[in-house]
């Protein structure tokens, strides 16, 4: 398998998460927003697209699957436009969708990269502007959803193709739950509680100035502050990639006020994704779609707690530092304890 290869994949993974995501995101505010069945369609969608991840990719490890779910998943996010008048069951279609396609697009990434944890940076990262930007246009309805349903068949067509069908040999190793370290469950625990965190900080964040002109910066630093996660952990090693990024981030929390710092707060904060990932990759070098769907797992929960109106454990700069510290507390903990660098 030539580098070439491995970076064509991940052009197109990468290019096929935005696509699936602002698909999503599109069909979701442009065709379900505004129905009675709302709230219990955003729950439905959210619970499908992250905590099914788990499952089914325990399922893809056992059953030889990578880019089969991949193709998959962009035709069932592009059925699910055929479903506006059910939509309940076009919510369930759309996050079943983007679970499949992530589990394939996540397992064959972590496979072509290797040790390497910025091909998970990169792959992972357009996904924040493919919410956006579906978010955004679905308040305007007069673009033609129509246009990402026909990219969405093209590109399950183009995940089908041979030389994206690079699959492992079946796991044989057992229910990866069969922990033969005892330290082993405790790092995951740890790594699971980061993402918890993260999610959960994400959906509470709010500045006074975030509506402003500064909207589009901040969803920059989301993108590329999980981009950079990736080079700055290969390069400096994980743990010292998490003190100088979630250390940064705290600092920079407690002047958020200031919208050049409360953006390169955002920024540094993200950058833990894909040194989660990487994480859980490691621990579970034979089960990589289990590990990279526990952490969406972990995702789902974080997003509960606003779905259900719960008041911010978290409030102003200074509790976002807090939460940035609590967070550099637990990766640490959790690398140091997985003997992971």
């Amino acid at each position: 398998m030539s580098e070439s290869d491995k970076h064509v994949r991940l052009f197109l993974y990468s290019l096929g998460h935005f696509l699936v995501d602002f698909s999503c995101a599109l069909l979701m505010f442009s065709q379900l927003s505004g129905q009675r069945e709302w709230a219990l369609c955003v729950l439905l969608y959210n619970f499908c697209a992250f905590a099914l991840q788990m499952p089914l990719g325990l399922l893809a490890d056992h059953a030889n699957w990578t880019v089969r779910p991949a193709a998959l998943g962009c035709w069932l996010v592009a059925f699910g436009w055929l479903l506006p008048l059910f939509p309940p069951i076009s919510a369930v279609t759309m996050g079943l969708g983007n679970a499949c396609f992530h589990v394939g697009g996540g397992i064959q990434v972590l496979r072509d990269g290797g040790s390497n944890a910025a091909p998970l940076g990169i792959f992972v990262s357009p996904g924040a502007f493919g919410v956006y930007f579906g978010t955004l246009l679905g308040n305007h309805p007069a673009f033609p959803g129509w246009l990402t349903a026909f990219g969405l068949l093209l590109f399950g067509l183009i995940f089908s193709l041979p030389r994206l069908q690079q699959d492992a040999a079946p796991s044989n190793h057992g229910f990866p739950l069969h922990f033969q370290n005892r330290k082993l469950p405790w790092t995951v625990f740890l790594l699971f509680l980061v993402v918890v965190l993260r999610s959960y900080l994400g959906m509470v964040f709010s500045f006074p100035w975030k509506t402003s002109g500064w909207t589009m910066a901040m969803i920059c630093a989301v993108v590329f502050g999980k981009a950079a996660g990736g080079f700055l952990g290969d390069r400096l090693g994980m743990r010292s990639a998490a003190i100088l990024s979630l250390g940064l981030s705290a600092a920079l929390f407690l002047l958020s006020g200031w919208p050049p710092a409360g953006t390169a707060s955002v920024f540094f904060f993200n950058m833990t994704m894909p040194l989660t990932l990487w994480a859980a990759a490691q621990l579970f070098p034979q089960h990589k779609g289990f590990a990279f769907g526990t952490l969406t797992f972990a995702l789902f929960l974080g997003f509960l707690p606003s779905w259900l109106g719960w008041s911010p454990l978290f409030l102003s700069g200074a509790g976002y530092a807090a939460g940035a510290v609590c967070s550099l507390a637990l990766l640490v903990m959790g690398l140091k304890l997985g003997r992971l660098s």
